[in-house]
């Protein structure tokens, strides 16, 4: 019943004739920037080292240089006051080159990795873009609409807006499933000039009538690879053909792949394009990735030896991840009975408890998560030190996007990720992740890459983590290990 519904949303949308419907609309403004003298008066030699420095890539006609101080990036006293408030003190490399990009008011594609800064890099010319535009009249939609893959994802982009758009009273709401219709449709109606949605619950408020997309000009499709990663893209197209197509568009992606490609050409004009760092997928190095080669018997007392003692480990934040929701409660469980704060986040738990877990891990009433890869992206916890991939996924994106969550805004951090013959299929794609990233690579996992899964036997596998040889680590329900040493690099 679920899925025949997710199916059928937006079946009764119609597209609207634009060439008959546009010419009705009323003219707006998208062109805020105002190029600073100092950055006017550099010369392009300056602007292409300092793009080379911050691994800055551009692509289009007329992309202006990149601002280096927020000064400089045109925006009203009112958010640079909330900047410095904020306690920022010189802008990301994609803040850098998005804001004038954004402000120009051209079509923007910006590939950058989660924790660049990207959510500000839109979020602060949408708020320039609002307060040019005529105020909200009663009964009319929002004028910036921002989609995101996931609730997670949303909530902590609506953060940034209550910050950011608090001086200049601008309201937003965050439109999401698994929650109750009835306080965000009071919002939709109270008026809010930015809607933060995931794609089926903006179609079922848009096909209710409770909301419509007639005055949007700023749309923002955030995360856009995950969102097709998740099969949202007939949503996304239903959502976006609602929207007047002279609007400013901005989407922003991790990765680039053709599915990406494709939907930026179908619904982007004449777009520029900012990547930071390599085109190709990569870890962020900031991380450092050890790959521990293992038999899964083995897993649960490798675990053990990174955290150390639950006294070491609360010391610090560590995100462990599993395949599978039963194995994020079976690891939660027995950390529990090892005496570890431990508690887990997955899909089968309610809305309310997912975001009371989340409090709490950020606020440190517990300081390990073992979580599905439902929060893999868009997890903004600034202070997570160990990545812990218990379970391989299922693709290598996913295995940048998990490690990702440590090594942080400039911060460094350690991703352990435990690889099982089972995992063989992926040793190749993630040795090439380990090379460009400059990681220690065992022997062990440049054989499997070698001969891609076929073959080998259990000599690979021998214990390389110290203490016992590997032996099955449950033996009941209420089994109770001894703790060994902390793991070597925990010692650091």
């Amino acid at each position: 019943m679920g899925h025949d519904r997710m199916s059928n949303l937006g079946a009764t949308l119609r597209r609207p004739d634009w060439n008959r419907e546009l010419p009705t609309f009323p003219a707006f403004e998208k062109n805020f920037y105002m190029e600073h003298p100092a950055v006017a008066s550099r010369s392009e030699e300056h602007v292409a080292a300092y793009r080379r420095r911050h691994q800055i890539n551009v692509f289009g006609t007329g992309v202006p240089k990149p601002v280096e101080t927020f000064d400089e990036a045109s925006f009203p006293s009112y958010v640079l006051t909330q900047i410095t408030a904020a306690g920022f003190t010189r802008p990301t490399p994609i803040q850098s080159q998005g804001w004038p990009m954004g402000l120009s008011g051209k079509d923007l594609v910006g590939i950058a990795d989660t924790g660049s800064g990207k959510t500000l890099a839109y979020v602060l010319p949408a708020i320039v873009h609002i307060n040019a535009q005529p105020l909200l009249k009663e009964g009319e939609g929002p004028i910036v609409l921002i989609l995101a893959p996931t609730r997670e994802l949303a909530l902590q982009i609506k953060q940034e807006c209550d910050k950011f758009g608090a001086s200049s009273q601008i309201k937003n709401t965050c439109l999401y499933g698994g929650a109750s219709r009835g306080p965000q449709i009071n919002e939709l109606r109270s008026g809010v000039e930015i809607a933060i949605a995931t794609p089926g619950r903006l179609i079922d408020m848009v096909e209710s009538r409770q909301t419509n997309l007639r005055r949007v000009t700023y749309l923002v499709m955030d995360e856009a690879d995950r969102m097709l990663d998740m099969g949202f893209e007939p949503q996304i197209r239903k959502i976006v053909e609602q929207i007047r197509p002279d609007r400013q568009t901005l989407m922003w992606s991790a990765t680039w792949p053709k599915e990406v490609q494709a939907l930026a050409n179908d619904y982007l004009k004449d777009y520029s394009q900012v990547n930071i760092g390599s085109m190709e997928l990569s870890a962020s190095h900031n991380v450092r990735q050890i790959i521990e080669i293992c038999p899964e018997h083995d897993k649960m007392r490798r675990l053990m030896n990174i955290l150390g003692h639950p006294h070491d480990a609360r010391q610090f934040k560590s995100i462990i991840f599993t395949g599978t929701k039963r194995g994020a409660d079976e690891v939660t469980d027995f950390l529990r009975r090892n005496g570890h704060d431990a508690c887990a986040l997955h899909g089968d738990k309610r809305q309310s408890e997912r975001d009371r877990v989340m409090f709490d891990f950020k606020n440190g009433t517990f300081q390990i998560l073992i979580a599905t890869d439902v929060a893999a992206r868009g997890l903004d916890v600034r202070d997570i030190k160990y990545v812990i991939n218990y379970d391989f996924p299922g693709c290598i994106e996913d295995y940048v996007h998990r490690i990702g969550r440590t090594g942080r805004a400039g911060a460094t951090g350690v991703a352990f990720t435990f690889f099982t013959l089972e995992n063989s299929k992926m040793a190749r794609p993630l040795l090439q992740i380990l090379e460009e990233a400059s990681q220690d690579i065992s022997p062990e996992l440049r054989e499997l890459a070698r001969t891609s899964g076929g073959g080998g036997g259990s000599s690979r596998f021998r214990s390389r983590g110290g203490g016992s040889g590997p032996g099955p680590m449950f033996t009941g329900p209420n089994s109770y290990i001894p703790l060994p040493p902390p793991h070597p690099y925990a010692r650091r």
